[in-house]
């Protein structure tokens, strides 16, 4: 990242400000299209749009209220066959760029002909909520984003500690900036090269921005490990996680529209799992009986298993459960658990090798601890009975 930005005027607001400095980017070619959220002709919703046309960008957002599509699904289905021709601003959330860093190293995206664009970000609002009432919702939301109070915000949201600069072409810092004013801060020399064909000199310090930013890091990280420890308490061992997936009735939507789970055939809807009468009645003989449907905690523990080293904690999947699972927050915890483990950090950068392709010799000594504690003694025993019965 560099240490200098540029100041961008924002007197009405830094959405106004955002969109206007798109529509120039637009006006001067610097960009050919924009994937941005617009709000829907019904007003309840937001949707990403390719659009090319700066007349479209009046119901834009480059912070709406709500993730009702997280954007880099919307990437990764633009970019998935290649970098295409024309050069796409993609207009995100810090998790968002996350995830779209993690499809690219999944190569379920390509980056190379599209920058991407973040804002400091103080969560979204619970979906359910937003669709109770979106005019109030969108009030709601506007006031706790000037104050940065995330008590309205998506539980996830509450505890996020990667809510500013990811690794993104270019960033929108509000945090610190005096009033009426936003930064606009290059993170590559893609971006570089923007702010460079726009005449944006890079001339502010960012001091005051990264002063605040690490300030509002802290006090996250403190409230992620508190929140974490008070989850743990509560899903520890089998009947805590059985007790948190009780009432799955195993829809799938977290899947679907979680951005990193992109397999087109999951094994938990494939034919290995549509089972004959006969394997249900014998496991109900077994059991006294069988929930149906069944192995609903099998599928979520099988897609953690596959997706947790990539998880950005976006928060996607606890929105679109219709029961209310707090599946965000579990997969946030068991994410966080599992990338401190390869000291891996999920779309940090795209220098990072994913943990599972990346080979050390000298690494999770903390598995064999457990192993050599269980068994080690065990094996002298056996040894001895065997000298003995010789």
């Amino acid at each position: 990242m560099n240490n200098k930005g540029a100041i961008l005027p924002a007197e009405d607001g830094v959405e106004s400000a955002v969109i206007g400095w798109l529509k120039e980017a637009l006006s001067k070619k610097v960009f050919d299209a924009l994937l941005i959220p617009v709000e829907v002709p019904a007003g309840d919703s937001f949707a990403y749009l390719l659009l090319r046309n700066p007349a479209l960008l009046e119901n834009a957002s480059p912070l709406p209220p709500v993730m009702p599509v997280q954007g880099a699904k919307a990437i990764s289905r633009l970019t998935m066959r290649g970098n295409g021709s024309k050069r796409v601003a993609a207009i995100v959330r810090p998790c968002e760029a996350r995830a779209a860093i993690e499809l690219t190293k999944l190569e379920q995206a390509h980056l190379d002909n599209l920058w991407l664009i973040t804002v400091d970000c103080p969560g979204v609002l619970p979906l359910s909520d937003y669709l109770e009432d979106p005019v109030a919702g969108a009030a709601r939301f506007a006031e706790a984003s000037q104050r940065w109070d995330r008590a309205p915000m998506r539980p996830v949201c509450q505890i996020c500690h990667h809510f500013s600069m990811p690794a993104s072409d270019l960033h929108i810092g509000t945090l610190g900036s005096a009033e009426g004013t936003v930064f606009v801060i290059p993170g590559s020399p893609k971006g570089e090269r923007v702010m460079e064909n726009l005449g944006m000199p890079l001339d502010a310090a960012l001091d005051d921005w990264a002063a605040r930013v690490k300030e509002m890091e802290e006090v996250q990280r403190e409230r992620r490990r508190q929140a974490h420890t008070d989850l743990k308490a509560g899903i520890a061992g089998p009947d805590g996680l059985l007790d948190v997936f009780s009432s799955c009735i195993n829809c799938h939507n977290c899947q679907r529209v979680c951005p990193v789970c992109y397999c087109r055939q999951c094994y938990f809807e494939s034919a290995a799992l549509k089972l004959p009468p006969e394997n249900y009645l014998a496991r109900a003989g077994r059991k006294g009986a069988l929930r149906f449907p069944p192995d609903t905690l099998l599928f979520h523990i099988g897609r953690a298993s596959h997706m947790v080293l990539s998880c950005v904690s976006c928060g996607t999947c606890e929105d679109a459960c219709p029961m209310s699972i707090p599946v965000a927050q579990v997969f946030s915890l068991l994410a966080d658990r599992a990338q401190e483990t390869f000291g891996y950090v999920a779309g940090r950068s795209l220098e990072d090798p994913l943990p599972l392709v990346a080979y050390e010799m000298d690494e999770l000594h903390q598995v064999e601890q457990p192993y050599v504690e269980t068994y080690h003694g065990l094996q002298i025993a056996d040894c001895e009975q065997e000298v003995q019965d010789a």
